[in-house]
C-alpha cells in the first residue's frame, strides 16, 4: 500500500521544509564572518576574539559532548522531537548573540559581569582549551556564550535532517535529496555574505552597526522553527500511514555505539570529514576579509565576491548527487575535491597577495584591486566551490552503507562531533597566527587603526588549512582501498535496479 513516501511531491515537500529551516540557520551561522573588520573598529574585537568567537560555537558539542547526547537523542526519541529541540535552542542562543552586539549591552552590569569574569576556567585554562581569555571583550564572551547554545541546535539540527532525509528518501534519491538539501544550505551562506555587510552599513538609526545583521538572522531563526512545526506534521502523517513507530521505541544501547566505532570505514569518513571541513567552514568565517587584505575589497565587495563560492556549490550540489546516485563513484569524488581544496588555499596564500593595490605609510589602500586579481580570486573561488560539492555529495550519503539502520542518528552525531573539533579548533587559531603574525601591523603607531582590519597577512594560515586538504588527500586514498577490500559500496550507485 502506498503511502506519503511513495510520492515524489510529499517526500520533496518534507525535504522543503528541511532544507528552508537549514538554510535560515546557515545564514545565522556565518552572519557577523563577513563584518568582522566593522566588529574590530565598532567592538573592539581583534582577530584572537573573533577566532575565540568563532571556534565557540562548536565548543559545547566537543567537550561537553553534547553532540553525542544530540545522537542518543534523535535515536530514541526520534525525528519530529528531535526536529523542534533543536529549533527552540538555536532561537535561545541567536537571541543571546543578538543582545550581545547591540548597544543595550554596553554600560549594562552584564557586560560588568564578563569583564570581571571567565577569565580564568580551572581545568580548561590547564589544558589549553578555554573558550575565554582575559582581556576578551565583554561582548565577545556573551556572544561566544550565545554562538556555544545556537552551535547546540544547528550540530542538532544537521543530524536530525539528515536523519529525516534517510528515512523519507531510502532507496530513492537519497544523494539527491541530501545534495539539494546542502545546495540550500549554501544559498544561505551565500546570502549571508551579501546581505550582512549591506545590513549592518545600512543607515537604520545611524552609523554602521552589526547587531542589525544579527536581528535579521534571528527573524529567520524564528521561520526555521516554523518550518520544523510544518515538519513534524507531515512526519506524524506518514508514521500514521505506515504504522512505524517513532525511533524512541527502539531503545538506545552502548552497545551500539562500540559498534560503530568498529568499522574502519566509519572512522575513515568521520577523519575526512574533520580534515576537510575544518579546513572550509574556519576559512569562511574569514573569507571575507582575507579578501579585503589581499585585494584591497570593502565587505560589501570581498562578501559579493565570495559569495559565488557557495552559490557554485549550491548549483552543482545536486547534479553531483543524482550522479552518485545512478553511478556511484563516492570515494573518487572525495578524492578530486581535496585536491582542489589544496590548490585553492595555497593560491590564496601565495598568488593572490601579488595583485594587492599600494598602501600609503597611513595604512590607506591606494587605488582599486587589478581586473587580474580579481579574476583570479573569482577563479580560485570558484573551484573551492566545486571541490566544496564533490566532497559532501559524496561523504553523507556514504554513512547508511557504513553503519546499521537503528544507528544512522548516533552515527551522524559521532561524525558530527569528530568534525566539531576541528570547527572549535581551527578558527581559534587561525585567529592566533594572525594576531602573532601580524604584530607590526597592530602595534604600529603609523598606521591608522581603521586601516590595520584590512592589512592583515593572511599567508601562514591558509597553508595551515592547505596542509589539512592535503591529509584529507591521503585519507581519501586510503578509503578507497578499503572500499575495494571490504566492499563497503561506495563507488557503487545508491539507486538498486
Amino acid at each position: 500500500m502506498s503511502n506519503l513516501r511513495d510520492s515524489k511531491v510529499a517526500r520533496w515537500t518534507a525535504l522543503v521544509f528541511l532544507a528552508f529551516a537549514m538554510f535560515c540557520a546557515y545564514i545565522f551561522m556565518d552572519i557577523l564572518s563577513p563584518v568582522k573588520s566593522i566588529l574590530e573598529t565598532t567592538r573592539g574585537w581583534d582577530s584572537t576574539a573573533f577566532g575565540f568567537y568563532a571556534g565557540s560555537e562548536t565548543f559545547l558539542n566537543v567537550f561537553i559532548f553534547f553532540l553525542i547526547f544530540a545522537g542518543i537523542i534523535l535515536d530514541k526519541m526520534g525525528v519530529r522531537f528531535t526536529a523542534l529541540l533543536s529549533g527552540a535552542v538555536m532561537l535561545l542562543g541567536a537571541a543571546i548573540n543578538w543582545y550581545s552586539v547591540t548597544e543595550m549591552f554596553a554600560g549594562t552590569g552584564l557586560e560588568a559581569w564578563f569583564n570581571h569574569n571567565l577569565n580564568y576556567i580551572p581545568g580548561f585554562d590547564e589544558l589549553g582549551v578555554s573558550p575565554f581569555y582575559r582581556g576578551m571583550p565583554a561582548s565577545a564572551k556573551c556572544a561566544s556564550v550565545g554562538f556555544m547554545i545556537f552551535g547546540c541546535g544547528v550540530e542538532m539540527a544537521g543530524i536530525t535532517v539528515s536523519r529525516g532525509i534517510v528515512k523519507w528518501f531510502r532507496g530513492k534519491e537519497m544523494a539527491l535529496a541530501m545534495g539539494s538539501e546542502m545546495a540550500l544550505a549554501r544559498l544561505g551562506v551565500a546570502s549571508c555574505m551579501i546581505l550582512s555587510p549591506l545590513i549592518a552599513k545600512a543607515n537604520i538609526l545611524g552609523g554602521a552597526n552589526v547587531s542589525h545583521s544579527v536581528a535579521f538572522g534571528l527573524l529567520l531563526l524564528i521561520i526555521a522553527f516554523i518550518m520544523f512545526i510544518a515538519y513534524f506534521f507531515m512526519d506524524k502523517r506518514l508514521d500514521a500511514q505506515t504504522g512505524e513507530a517513532e525511533e524512541k521505541d527502539d531503545p538506545f544501547k552502548v552497545s551500539d555505539i562500540r559498534k560503530i566505532l568498529s568499522s574502519s570505514g566509519f572512522w575513515l569518513v568521520a577523519l575526512l570529514c574533520v580534515l576537510y571541513y575544518s579546513a572550509i567552514f574556519p576559512f569562511q568565517k574569514y573569507a571575507v576579509n582575507m579578501l579585503q587584505c589581499n585585494l584591497g575589497f570593502t565587505e560589501t565587495q570581498a562578501g559579493t565576491v565570495f559569495a559565488v563560492f557557495p552559490l557554485l556549490a549550491a548549483a552543482i550540489t545536486p547534479f553531483l548527487g543524482n550522479f552518485i546516485d545512478r553511478k556511484g563513484k563516492a570515494a573518487s569524488m572525495l578524492i578530486l575535491g581535496s585536491v582542489f581544496l589544496i590548490v585553492c588555499h595555497l593560491t590564496f596564500a601565495f598568488i593572490l597577495p601579488m595583485f594587492r593595490p599600494a598602501v600609503s605609510e597611513t595604512g590607506e589602500i591606494l587605488g582599486a584591486a587589478s581586473k587580474g586579481g580579481v579574476v583570479l580570486a573569482l577563479t580560485t573561488i570558484l573551484i573551492l566551490g566545486a571541490s566544496f560539492s564533490l566532497v559532501p555529495a559524496s561523504l553523507w550519503p556514504s554513512v547508511p552503507k557504513l553503519v546499521d539502520r537503528k544507528v544512522i542518528g548516533s552515527a551522524y552525531a559521532l561524525i558530527f562531533w569528530i568534525q566539531n573539533i576541528g570547527l572549535w579548533l581551527f578558527p581559534v587559531l587561525i585567529g592566533k597566527i594572525l594576531t602573532s603574525r601580524n604584530q607590526d601591523i597592530i602595534q604600529s603607531t603609523v598606521i591608522k587603526d581603521e586601516y590595520k582590519p584590512v592589512l592583515y597577512n593572511y599567508t601562514w594560515p591558509l597553508v595551515m588549512l592547505a596542509c589539512l586538504g592535503g591529509a584529507a588527500l591521503i585519507l581519501g586514498f586510503v578509503l578507497k582501498i578499503v572500499d575495494k577490500k571490504q566492499k563497503l559500496g561506495l563507488e557503487l550507485p545508491n539507486i538498486k535496479a
